[in-house]
């Protein structure tokens, strides 16, 4: 799929200081990342607090997306969980007519077996009315989706068309690209090795730190797709300082704290998250100074 090529954003939920959804500032977000350049949006990822919000606010923020996006970049919806068939009878009821594709998670908690990962993913392929990309991020969900069962999905359903890599292992990242079908997609999780894994034959990444940097962070991949290595890597090597603060104490917190610095968004997240300190928000405050 040509339209999951390049960068997508995992969007935040921007909040008022009462916690409460603030549209205006989430309108903001999506207007910078399309003048910025992404070439997509995911709403209702983890980096959206997605865990926080009450079933009309994830309404509220699907439709806010939707219409802010006014059909000029294609929109990715998280539909994912630990009960399948909760997956499965939202995927039957909800109108997905606005989306490219849904990104689901791998069962989170539950700790299944490969083979358990495969019948969730399999229970999904069939109900799905879109493309499906597979989510593995076993830093959140204590469950690693192997090669093999990545490969296995891959080969034996035509709706799964790709996979947000995340588990921070490059090694594991190449086994999926040298075996997988010509068709399916790896796409970096990890904003610190999205270059090398576009450089490894991946398509690009769906990024925290993409919304905050829209432009610098866009360019960057698509100089790596093109295979215009140094002008990349000088990109990369600029950003990288910025990445690892953004996750230091915890996502979305830190690229709220740019969105803060960057007079976009409140800093404000729901508990169980907290604020970044102070020393990290001067510190991020710095590096935009220097930098941006």
């Amino acid at each position: 799929m040509q339209s999951l090529i390049g960068t997508g954003v995992a969007l935040v939920t921007p909040f008022n200081k009462d916690f409460s959804v603030d549209t205006e500032a989430l309108q903001r977000i999506v207007n910078f990342c399309v003048d910025g350049g992404i070439e997509y949006l995911v709403i209702l990822g983890t980096t959206a607090e997605n865990a926080t919000l009450s079933a009309d606010e994830k309404e509220l923020v699907i439709t806010t997306v939707v219409a802010a996006n006014k059909k000029r970049l294609p929109l990715v919806l998280g539909v994912g969980g630990n009960n399948t068939a909760e997956v499965v009878k939202e995927l039957k009821t909800r109108d997905l007519s606005a989306f490219e594709a849904i990104l689901s998670v791998s069962p989170y908690y539950s700790k299944p077996t490969q083979e358990g990962i495969y019948q969730h993913y399999k229970a999904i392929a069939e109900a799905s009315p879109i493309p499906i990309i597979l989510y593995n991020v076993p830093g959140r969900t204590s469950s690693n989706m192997l090669p093999k069962t990545v490969l296995r999905l891959a080969n034996d359903f035509d709706n799964i068309v790709a996979i947000k890599e995340a588990a921070g292992d490059l090694v594991q990242a190449m086994q999926i690209l040298k075996n997988k079908p010509a068709h399916f997609l790896v796409i970096s999780g990890d904003d610190m090795i999205a270059l090398p894994m576009v450089l490894a034959g991946g398509a690009g990444v769906i990024s925290v730190i993409g919304q905050g940097f829209p432009k610098e962070f866009s360019e960057m991949i698509r100089l790596g797709l093109n295979r215009k290595v140094n002008e990349a890597f000088k990109i990369q090597y600029v950003l990288d300082e910025c990445i690892d603060m953004i996750f230091e104490q915890g996502n979305p917190a830190g690229i709220k704290e740019v969105f803060q610095c960057l007079g976009i968004a409140d800093n404000t997240v729901r508990l169980p998250l907290v604020k970044v300190e102070e020393d990290l928000s001067q510190r991020i405050e710095k590096f935009l100074k220097k930098n941006i």
